[in-house]
């Protein structure tokens, strides 16, 4: 006489009713991916506007409005890289696979993301935009109190490299949880 298989080694035949809606549910979050894929749009179209300022300027600007100009670009295309990541990561892990294995196009991350791994890229992402951010406002503080204006004051610039530090030390707190969750193994990364 043969024993019975262990139902959790069965795959599902089919969900009942409310399971099946719960579990459907997650395409829900396709249009929410589909407004930032616009957003993204509007990125691309403010780099471009960016750039063609920059080019169509570059005899005109001092050396300093260059490197502001040029880190905005930077910013804009860090921005847009936390776009795709939350973008194509999000989807990939919490609606539906893209099946691109093989493809030769797939991000390398693409391959090991999970939930855990996403929320660690994308607080390295934030520290970098923050990055580029306070560096622009040290360019342009260099001027506070000075003779020609800045948009800056001491305490903005203060809170500014506040709020960056704290996203440090998130980040910090982000992946410290995340090497706790795992036993300290580092399995998954």
């Amino acid at each position: 006489m043969s024993q019975p298989a262990d139902p959790a080694d069965q795959p599902a035949q089919g969900l009942k009713p409310l399971p099946m809606v719960i579990f459907a549910s997650r395409w829900l979050q396709v249009p929410l991916y589909l407004g930032l894929i616009v957003a993204q749009c509007v990125y691309v179209f403010l780099f471009l506007k960016e750039l063609w300022h920059l080019v169509s300027h570059a005899f005109d600007f001092s050396e300093q409005q260059i490197m502001l100009v040029v880190l905005g670009l930077i910013d804009v295309v860090m921005i847009s890289n936390l776009l795709i990541m939350v973008i194509v990561g999000g989807y990939e892990t919490f609606v539906s696979r893209l099946r691109l294995q093989g493809h030769p196009d797939q991000p390398e991350w693409l391959s090991h993301v999970n939930a855990s791994i996403l929320k660690i890229k994308l607080a390295m992402a934030i520290i970098g935009i923050s990055s580029i951010h306070l560096l622009r406002t040290f360019i342009e503080a260099g001027n506070i109190g000075g003779p020609t204006a800045t948009n800056y004051t001491a305490t903005g610039v203060l809170l500014q490299t506040l709020i960056h530090t704290i996203f440090i030390f998130s980040a910090i707190g982000i992946a410290w949880v995340d090497r706790m969750t795992l036993g300290g193994t580092g399995k998954g990364h």
